[in-house]
């Protein structure tokens, strides 16, 4: 497999952990323990605890595609994108909007997550 140098974060794997808040019309939202570990082999993006993190353990090749923000919620089988999260999606009911380390951020699915980065995706 070959990438474009930008495109590679890690060449040897890495071992990553994000913190991610969900609050929906105020209410924050429970993230399970066990996101990706449900079959074998286990997805490299998953959850281990009910704590809101999630892991990263990737080995081998990493390119920016593998860690972006989507693919967390593609294995949930959760909705997200920049328009909607779960069934709520930006109207007259609220607007999503998404944080990164205290910054607004408008590449929702498609923000590539760094170690220690505390996500928050807030519809009101």
């Amino acid at each position: 497999i070959s990438a474009p140098d930008s495109e590679i974060v890690a060449s040897a794997g890495l071992h990553w952990h994000a913190q991610l808040s969900i609050d929906i019309l105020g209410e924050p939202q429970n993230i399970p323990a066990g996101i990706g570990l449900e079959n074998l082999p286990h997805k490299p993006m998953h959850t281990h605890d009910r704590d809101s993190v999630i892991h990263m353990e990737y080995a081998g090749l990493v390119k920016k595609q593998d860690l972006r923000l989507g693919n967390f919620f593609e294995t949930w089988g959760k909705k997200f994108n920049q328009d909607c999260i779960f069934d709520k999606c930006s109207g007259p009911e609220g607007k999503l909007k998404m944080f990164v380390n205290g910054t607004e951020n408008s590449e929702f699915e498609n923000y590539v997550m760094q170690d220690g980065d505390k996500i928050e995706i807030i519809f009101k």
